[in-house]
């Protein structure tokens, strides 16, 4: 009886102990000498890519003994990225970022989408990021009443068919009644060489990424969509037409979800934790703040369930915005 007592006993440590193991195993213990691919569903430079890297390099400090390696996944207007992620083994291992634009084609049906945002495993939003006209300095456009009267058409630069750039210009542009023509295709910073070409007068863009294109000369930001920025326009108070107005709001609360991070569907729960717990230090961490504020990006960070939140809200869209959408996606 004694040694059957004493057997039970043991079992029972040995339990305890593969018990806890596996705890440490799903917590942060998991990624020690592990390799965390962090993808970044856009080409090198850009305010996509800068926002990923920073991300990278501070949720990788955050987690003691992981190598977080970012690759560059561009195409399709975020799509290929977000689709990789998607169907990445929920191991904790592989995460990235990717554009807003993939709510309306989400909420579109966009037969090119094999994901469904609202069951992505969310760790964070960097920022939200408010949307702005920018024309470039030899544009000969100096406000939005110049834009909205031209009588010939220029064109403006978008990523992707697919993106939130070529999304929201052409939803914009419909709603709006302005005479531009789109040129799709540029990623990275692609679009800001191509304004100080002369190849495109424009672009509808995030105020993160074209701050630095403005502060040195080369253009000038006639309208904004979201924040609380005073030095611009609102874009809502330019117009009289309630259509409009609805389609703005719409993009506005795109730009309440942006640069954000997230992994496939089911990871493991303490993984997730940890990865938010890593996202959380990281954006609050004194020297990723500094970095912040010297590459002149707005932080206003989201962590987990908050971010979870906030994209159900975006995919709850009336019938009529939907189809208006759908038009628009289909005039790309």
């Amino acid at each position: 009886m004694k040694s059957l007592r004493t057997a039970v006993l043991a079992i029972a440590a040995l339990a305890g102990a593969w018990a806890g193991a596996a705890r440490a195993d799903d917590g942060p213990g998991f990624f020690k000498g592990k390799t965390v691919n962090y993808i970044v569903a856009t080409g090198p430079g850009g305010g996509y890519d800068t926002n990923g890297r920073l991300i990278a390099q501070f949720m990788q400090k955050h987690l003691p003994g992981s190598t977080f390696v970012v690759q560059n996944m561009p195409g399709a207007g975020h799509l290929i990225g977000a689709n990789f992620i998607y169907a990445s083994d929920p191991d904790g291992l592989t995460f990235g970022t990717f554009n807003t634009g993939l709510v309306y084609g989400q909420l579109a049906g966009n037969p090119g989408i094999r994901f469904d945002l609202t069951k992505m495993s969310w760790i964070g939003s960097f920022s939200s990021d408010p949307r702005v006209i920018v024309v470039s300095k030899d544009s000969g456009i100096n406000s939005y009443d110049d834009l909205k009267n031209l009588k010939e058409p220029i064109k403006f630069a978008s990523a992707g068919v697919g993106s939130a750039s070529t999304t929201e210009t052409t939803m914009l542009i419909k709603a709006l009644g302005l005479k531009i023509e789109i040129v799709s295709g540029y990623n990275g910073s692609d679009d800001q060489l191509a304004m100080r070409r002369g190849e495109v007068q424009g672009i509808i863009a995030s105020r993160s990424s074209f701050q630095p294109f403005v502060d040195a000369g080369n253009g000038k930001m006639i309208a904004q969509i979201g924040g609380s920025d005073t030095d611009v326009p609102q874009l809502s108070s330019l117009v009289d037409n309630d259509a409009a107005k609805k389609v703005i709001a719409l993009v506005q609360s795109q730009s309440d979800i942006s640069r954000l991070t997230a992994g496939p569907p089911d990871m493991p729960a303490d993984r997730l934790k940890t990865l938010r717990d890593a996202y959380a230090a990281a954006v609050s961490d004194p020297e990723f703040l500094a970095k912040t504020k010297e590459l002149g990006l707005p932080v206003d960070p989201k962590v987990g369930d908050s971010v979870s939140g906030l994209v159900k809200r975006a995919m709850d869209q009336t019938p009529e915005i939907v189809s208006f959408l759908k038009e628009s996606l289909q005039d790309q």
